[in-house]
């Protein structure tokens, strides 16, 4: 369900990216891009299909794609091996995978804090219950 859920989200992202605007959305698959070492949702052929490469019509990707060792990358499709070949929508569900563990893992050592919290609670009142030394001395309306 989560691989679903971030296939749509981003191919809508990936729609609206317009890498000559500063917006979120460029800023945003040009940063995972590169943080990722990814190109393209699947590929970097699926940027093919965006608005973006058509309006730009140099057959070429974001620099985002080109791998960080070269500095004379164009982006250009002509020169494939200059961009990262595995898609980001894998990675990015890998990614957020490992962050749900890390939650799940959290969760689950509050649960035992909190059951081992109830359990000497209980044990001290079982105690309580049972030894006199426990009971209130009332003598004439006060405590002693």
């Amino acid at each position: 369900q989560v691989e679903d859920e971030v296939d749509h989200s981003i191919r809508k992202v990936y729609n609206g990216y317009n890498g000559t605007n500063p917006d979120a959305a460029s800023r945003a698959i040009d940063y995972v891009q590169r943080q990722l070492r990814c190109c393209g949702i699947h590929n970097y052929s699926d940027w093919e299909n965006t608005v973006w490469f058509k309006q730009t019509k140099n057959n070429s990707v974001p620099l985002s794609c080109c791998k960080a060792a070269l500095s004379n990358c164009t982006g250009s499709l002509t020169r494939p091996m200059d961009l990262y070949s595995e898609g980001c929508e894998a990675l990015v569900v890998k990614k957020l995978q490992e962050i749900m563990m890390y939650v799940i893992w959290a969760a689950l050592a509050f649960a035992a804090i909190q059951l081992l919290g109830m359990l000497c609670a209980c044990i001290v009142l079982c105690r309580r219950s049972r030894d006199p030394a426990y009971e209130l001395l009332i003598t004439g309306g006060t405590y002693a």
